[in-house]
């Protein structure tokens, strides 16, 4: 058993022993857990990320919901702590039919299951992964001159570039990149880029962007899964890589690099893990439209809420990302990455990307 493991199995232990205690002296059970809102997230300058603050709230057995829920928070640990003592792991999703067996205590939705797998994290503030719980789907990929090592099946450890030893898909990011399961070695990257759509991935990959400019290309595969944002801090922090986020040019492509950049409000309480802080965003941008003249979508009734909560949303607070806001919102337009198009299938690998890098002091 790793020293996660181990530290795990005592959060778990604490918090069985805890409620057995309440019980036990006569009162109500409850957990106490932060409050998993947009207004109880703070910044935290020591991280430079976004966290909970110190609003909380109980989950209290006073009524038939809340005892439900702690009742299935025992049944869950007892089932984390058997996987740990066996090897195993269970995806979100067989947990939540594993339950079925559980009588009274079975879930009554998925939603249920992963939002108690989150608690879990926040109330042991361990990760998922030491919880031997992980998401139906993996990371999305990589390539570039990276030299790393990842642990098989059978617990060897292989050496894999992930440019000369990979085919086009590039290196599939698994669930767990911890460093007891991926180890990062050396590159002769200068920089990694992080690429919202498979399309535009594609793109950088055929032209050979990875190459001529001594990149590193991850595709995010829309919102990134946690160890796509893992693997890019962790390339960020352990490598010295500067970060560029690049998506398509609306709401929901600005909230894709905050989670990056800043950490999803979902995941909050590790957001110390997964998030970025120096991560910058390269477009598309409200001011990109305009001055490249894009192809461009009206922005819906759903695109004009959710630009007007992110003027209200602590991490597009500084004067960049207000005026961009402003400006789309103005122009009533979106656009695509994939709109650069317009000007050829190099246009984006010889002039967009160069010359953003440049000015922003990534390319010199």
């Amino acid at each position: 058993m790793t020293e996660d493991e181990n530290k795990a199995v005592r959060s778990l232990t604490d918090i069985a022993q805890s409620i057995y205690d309440q019980i036990d002296s006569g009162r109500i059970p409850k957990m106490t857990l932060p409050l998993r809102t947009k207004g109880n997230i703070r910044f935290d300058p020591k991280h430079g990320v976004f966290k909970y603050g110190k609003a909380t709230g109980a989950r209290s057995a006073k009524k038939v919901n809340g005892a439900l829920m702690l009742l299935r928070t025992m049944y869950v640990l007892e089932f984390i702590e058997d996987m740990i003592a066996t090897s195993k792991s269970s995806t979100l999703r067989e947990m939540y039919y594993i339950s079925e067996g559980w009588e009274k205590a079975k879930f009554s939705s998925q939603d249920e299951s992963n939002l108690l797998a989150e608690d879990l994290e926040i109330v042991t503030a361990c990760m998922r992964e030491d919880l031997k719980l992980r998401a139906e789907e993996n990371g999305a990929s990589i390539i570039g001159d990276i030299d790393i090592t990842e642990m098989d099946r059978k617990g060897r450890l292989k050496k894999i570039n992930c440019r000369d030893d990979v085919g086009d898909s590039g290196y599939g990011i698994p669930n767990n990149v911890e460093k007891e399961k991926v180890q990062l070695l050396s590159t002769n990257a200068k920089f990694v880029i992080a690429i919202e759509t498979g399309g535009m991935f594609d793109r950088l990959v055929e032209n050979g962007f990875d190459e001529d400019f001594n990149a590193i290309l991850v595709h995010l595969k829309g919102q990134p899964a946690r160890a796509t944002r893992r693997i890019i801090k962790r390339l960020n922090e352990e490598l010295n890589l500067p970060v560029v986020v690049f998506t398509d040019g609306d709401p929901w492509s600005f909230r894709i690099f905050a989670s990056v950049a800043y950490g999803a409000i979902k995941t909050a309480h590790i957001s110390e893990y997964l998030a970025t802080p120096t991560a910058e965003f390269v477009g598309i941008t409200a001011s990109d439209i305009t001055n490249y003249q894009l192809p461009t979508d009206k922005l819906t009734d759903m695109d004009v809420r959710a630009l007007n909560a992110e003027l209200k949303d602590p991490r597009f607070a500084d004067e960049y990302w207000r005026g961009e806001i402003e400006t789309m919102l103005k122009l009533n337009k979106k656009a695509e990455q994939q709109a650069l198009a317009k000007y050829g299938l190099d246009f984006v690998t010889d002039k967009y990307l160069p010359e953003k890098l440049t000015n922003m002091g990534v390319l010199r």
